[in-house]
């Protein structure tokens, strides 16, 4: 019997022919990742390692964004921490203000990591890297301080769970929607410590935006990773980005999985997470009219080009609802500039948003836009629980960039369709 994807990345790294679920190993990172929020947590462990020097310059990447631009002198202090490793260090992948970037937007626009890889980041949304066919998965501090220390880390393989989505996609449908509808089907742990497998005509015609936002929220079913077997439309991207080598790895025809699901998603709605969970999924119809306060349409999950390109392409020649709040966040400065370079930015200028630099920011609650008691949030993140963007008195309702777009426009919840033409 054949392997899934999953099973053949690890064991690859761990130097070993096959490997089974359960089974612990011992593998080589090929890239480990920390923030402004996990960072200087990892560094303080990895000092009282007594190892003088991490195992790799170029096999670390540091990027302050959760509070950035720092919002008081906390974050301030943190990212310091950061900085003055990075420099004593010598570590090659440190990007701040003007060159930084969401971490999980950020490392594969540069081509940091790649297909085949074993990428471990302090965050639980480093599962977005299984979008290329990468074993992605978040980790604590601590196990963070001993990658840079060792450029090793111990692994239970987990089971595969294959989810096969079929049909075509209806209009203003895309990777939010079919993950939201994925997570509301399993709940938040109904994939716990397995591999998430995407797969099937739908995903096989994505680009790679909506794959990297299906990934993303792998973790919020309690998945491990969330992979897609690379394609072309991976290695296209992958190509004149990548900074090493690297050898894209399939699953196995007759790989055993743990479960798998199919699913018809020829007459999906645009999804909506209801407060307090992302697996609250319901139809965009369930929750249609519910009056909204402020929109984020940004984050590691929603905050690439082609969200950016959804979202003004409904917001073109109209103005967002007096009482409402649109703020954009591009997720890196690429795409920052491509936007730019797009007319989008004046899209949404004109349309009365606020266009923020590359942050986290609301997302967790930190800064740019944090929601007073009783408000409402339509927002393209991944988590809505109790006061995930504030006052623990608010709601976070999660959508795609046109369901967003289209409730900063009418000033309640809305389908897209709602608006009528697109200009």
């Amino acid at each position: 019997m054949g392997h899934t994807i999953s099973e053949k990345i690890l064991a690859k790294a761990a130097g070993k022919k096959e490997v089974f679920p359960g089974e612990l190993i011992i593998a080589k990172i090929d890239m480990a990742l920390g923030n402004d929020i996990t960072s200087p947590v990892a560094i303080n462990e990895f000092r009282k390692t007594g190892v003088e020097n991490v195992f790799d310059k170029e096999r670390i990447a540091l990027i302050p964004d959760h509070f950035t631009p720092n919002k008081d002198m906390q974050s301030a202090e943190q990212v310091r921490i950061m900085r003055d490793f990075a420099h004593e260090q010598g570590i090659v992948h440190y990007y701040e203000i003007g060159r930084m970037g969401v971490e999980h937007a950020l490392l594969p626009e540069l081509g940091l990591v790649l297909p085949g890889d074993v990428v471990i980041g302090a965050d639980s949304h480093t599962c977005t890297y299984g979008a290329l066919g990468a074993f992605g998965t978040g980790v604590g501090s601590t196990d963070l301080a001993a990658v840079m220390a060792t450029g090793e880390l111990w692994f239970k393989v987990p089971p595969t769970i294959r989810l096969i989505f079929h049909g075509n996609l209806p209009p203003w449908v895309g990777g939010k929607d079919l993950i939201l509808f994925a997570i509301g089907q399993l709940g938040v742990d109904g994939a716990r410590y397995a591999a998430l497998e995407f797969a099937g005509p739908v995903i096989s015609k994505l680009n790679m935006d909506a794959r990297f936002t299906i990934s993303n929220m792998a973790i919020e079913a309690g998945a491990k990773a969330g992979l897609i077997s690379p394609d072309n439309i991976t290695l296209d991207y992958v190509k004149g980005r990548a900074k090493r080598n690297f050898t894209p790895i399939t699953g196995d025809e007759d790989a055993y999985v743990f479960q798998e699901y199919n699913w018809d998603v020829e007459n999906l709605e645009p999804q909506v997470a209801l407060p307090f969970s992302p697996a609250n999924a319901q139809p965009v119809s369930s929750a249609a009219g519910t009056p909204v306060d402020q929109v984020v349409i940004g984050s590691c999950t929603n905050g690439r080009i082609e969200d950016l390109r959804q979202a003004a392409a409904l917001l073109k020649g109209r103005k967002v609802h007096p009482r409402v709040r649109l703020i954009v966040i591009p997720a890196t400065q690429a795409i920052y500039l491509q936007a730019l370079r797009e007319g989008l930015l004046e899209i949404f200028t004109e349309a009365e948003a606020a266009v923020s630099t590359p942050t986290c920011g609301p997302c967790l609650g930190g800064h740019m836009g944090i929601l007073a008691e009783g408000e409402v949030a339509v927002a393209t993140t991944n988590r809505n629980f109790v006061g995930r963007m504030g006052h623990p008195k608010s709601r976070v309702y999660l959508a795609g960039p046109a369901v967003a777009a289209a409730s900063a426009v009418v000033g309640a919840i809305a389908h897209p369709e709602e608006l009528g033409e697109v200009k």
